[in-house]
C-alpha cells in the first residue's frame, strides 16, 4: 500500500474526529427554544455514519493489504533454493529433469509427449504403465540433445490400442527467487520461468 493511500485514510479519520467535535458542540450550544429539527439531525447523523464507515473501511483495507503483501513473501522465503514440482513449462539446459509420471491406472501402455515452448510436439516415447519419477535427458529420436529452452510434458494413457485419457506431467525445477504483484506471489524458476506460488504441487530439497 503506497504512502498516498495511507495518508488518505489518516485524512478521513481526522475529518471524522473533527466532524464529531463539531456536531457535539452544535448540540450543546443549540437554542433550547429553537432546537435542531429531527430531519436535520438525521441528515447529519447519516453523514457522520458515512464518514465513520469510510474511515473504518480504509483502515481494514490497509491492514489486509499489508498482511498479504508482507506475509505472502515471508511464507515462501524458505522455498528459494528448493525444487518445486509444477505441471507447466520448465527450463531444460544441460541437466536432466525429474518428471513425476502418474498415468491412468487402467492403461496397458503409456506414451510420454514432449512439447516445446510454443506447445508444439517435439517427441513421443513409450514409457510403459505405472507411476513414479523418471529422469528425462532431453534427447530426440536420433539420440541428439534437444535445444535449450522451455518444455512441458503430458502422458497419453491407452488401453487395447485406444487412448483413454491424458494427464499433465509434473516436473521439478529449482526456485531462484520470489516476487509479489497484483496477482499474488510469483516464483521464478530456473531459466527465468515464472509460476504462481499456488500452482506448486510439491517441494523437495535440491540434489
Amino acid at each position: 500500500m503506497g504512502s498516498g493511500a495511507i495518508s488518505k485514510a489518516q485524512e478521513i479519520s481526522s475529518d471524522f474526529n473533527a466532524f464529531l467535535r463539531m456536531l457535539t458542540t452544535q448540540m450543546q450550544n443549540q437554542d433550547p427554544l429553537n432546537p435542531m429539527e429531527s430531519t436535520e439531525f438525521a441528515v447529519q447523523l447519516a453523514t457522520f455514519s458515512s464518514v465513520e464507515q469510510q474511515a473504518q473501511t480504509n483502515k481494514l483495507l490497509n491492514e489486509m493489504i499489508a498482511q498479504l503483501g508482507g506475509s505472502g513473501l515471508g511464507q515462501v522465503a524458505d522455498w528459494i533454493g528448493k525444487e518445486a514440482r509444477t505441471s507447466g513449462p520448465v527450463w531444460f539446459g544441460n541437466a536432466a529433469l525429474t518428471l513425476d509420471v502418474a498415468p491412468d491406472s487402467r492403461a496397458d501402455s503409456v506414451t510420454l509427449v514432449t512439447l516445446d515452448a510454443s506447445g508444439l510436439e517435439v517427441k513421443r516415447e513409450e514409457i510403459g504403465p505405472g507411476s513414479g519419477q523418471v529422469d528425462w535427458y532431453g534427447r530426440d529420436a536420433h539420440g541428439e540433445k534437444l535445444a535449450d529452452g522451455r518444455y512441458s510434458f503430458r502422458t497419453e494413457s491407452s488401453f487395447n490400442g485406444q487412448v483413454i485419457s491424458e494427464q499433465a506431467v509434473g516436473v521439478y525445477s529449482r526456485i531462484t527467487e520470489a516476487e509479489t504483484g497484483a496477482n499474488g506471489v510469483t516464483l521464478i524458476l530456473q531459466g527465468g520461468v515464472p509460476v504462481a506460488a499456488n500452482a506448486v504441487e510439491a517441494l523437495r530439497e535440491a540434489p
